[in-house]
């Protein structure tokens, strides 16, 4: 009888190396070798774009929308709402304390907003990289007005470069920098304010009076607040060897960083993370393959051993139960410009490393066991897609 019952255990066994094994034998898809300007092709060709350069290419780009025309003067009292501080419940938060950079543009500032936010701790990547223009707080879980956090403790989204996007928040379900932007005044778990309250404190400052004025007939409300911020927002791209490289500059990207470019597109990631800002795009179901089921054993010397699949909702621990749109594993697909200085990663900030995150993209959305090397080469093409922000005022002044 006794050993009846192992021969379950034994064919289970015997499936699972033969799984393995096959996967070991089965040659990785070979990715072709690309001169500089075959690359540069491919990419183009498959819609990757560099990010403006100039004020006036920007303006071609993300000056469309006829009822919130981008002006110099709504630029400007976008940046000054992103940093106050007084349009919060405790006057001491802004939307730039959770989506931080230095408002000149300089790489500092962030050091003394991360160390000195009351109730927070560092992870071990933000510690090395405090200084980053990341446009996030670096922190595992978004923390808002007073501390209070997201109740499914969700982690910052970048600011940088989601103006090119086309869906925002974690589901997806918001369609604009300027809708998110009424919401986080209004979160009680981010700024916490009331329409009324908000409108009262902009009406504290005289500046706010003439700078209202000067962009809007109906001047303050939380309505058009929202407007100038996300005229800001549009603002706030990056660009670096990446969008060089795409301009014809065959030095500004590394050779493992092209060959990281050939993969990103060959293997499929460019599938999801596409467009200018290779991400925001759309929304997607994570994760898709059943990678996240496991086998444990447990041995007992009285009986024989028992062996169950252990279910999980996603590849990491899942702090806060969140379960994308509908409770449906929906979410929109991350920005990955800036993607190297926005650790930790997913939706709960469950990833510290970027190498983990590539290593789980590949598998639980491609189906690909990713070599060591492929890796190495894909981040290296991520670092490449590290950027300044844009300095398009200087142009202006």
């Amino acid at each position: 009888m006794k050993k009846i019952l192992f021969y379950p255990i034994i064919i289970v066994l015997a499936a699972i190396s033969t799984i393995l094994i096959i996967s070991l034998i089965i040659p990785p898809k070979d990715i072709p070798i690309y001169s500089d300007d075959k690359l540069r092709e491919f990419a183009l060709n498959k819609g990757l774009k560099p990010v403006p350069s100039s004020f006036e290419q920007l303006l071609k780009l993300l000056d469309n929308d006829p009822s919130n025309n981008m002006t110099l003067e709504k630029i400007a009292l976008g940046e000054e709402l992103f940093f106050d501080v007084n349009l919060s419940k405790n006057r001491k938060t802004s939307c730039a304390t959770c989506h931080s950079f230095d408002r000149d543009l300089k790489n500092s500032g962030a050091l003394v907003k991360m160390l000195t936010k009351e109730g927070s701790s560092v992870t071990d990547c933000a510690a090395c990289h405090l200084q980053d223009q990341s446009g996030v707080d670096r922190f595992t879980f978004a923390q808002g007005d007073g501390g209070k956090m997201h109740p499914h403790l969700l982690n910052t989204q970048t600011i940088l470069n989601a103006s090119l996007a086309k869906y925002f928040t974690w589901s997806g379900e918001v369609d604009s920098v300027r809708k998110q932007s009424e919401n986080s005044f209004l979160a009680h778990h981010k700024m916490n304010m009331r329409a009324e309250e908000l409108e009262e404190r902009l009406r504290e400052n005289p500046k706010y009076a003439e700078m209202f004025g000067q962009v809007f007939k109906d001047g303050i409300s939380l309505q058009n607040g929202a407007k100038a911020i996300e005229v800001y927002a549009k603002t706030l791209l990056t660009r670096g060897d990446y969008d060089r490289f795409l301009e014809g500059d065959n030095n500004a990207m590394t050779k493992e960083a092209k060959r990281g470019l050939a993969n990103f597109i060959s293997i499929g990631c460019k599938g999801c993370h596409n467009g200018m800002s290779l991400g925001g795009q759309s929304i997607q179901r994570f994760p898709l393959r059943g990678f996240a089921q496991f086998f444990e054993m447990k041995p007992n010397i009285e009986i024989s051993p028992e062996i169950k699949i252990v279910e999980r909702a996603f590849p990491f621990e899942n702090s806060g139960g969140y379960l994308g749109k509908n409770n449906e594993h929906l979410f929109r697909v991350p920005i990955l410009r800036n993607v190297t200085k926005t650790s930790p990663y997913f939706h709960n900030g469950a990833v510290a490393k970027i190498r983990e995150a590539v290593n789980i993209m590949a598998k639980h959305q491609i189906g690909r066991n990713l070599t060591p090397t492929q890796i190495d080469e894909i981040v290296a093409f991520l670092r490449a897609l590290e950027g300044e922000i844009v300095d398009y005022k200087k142009e202006q002044r």
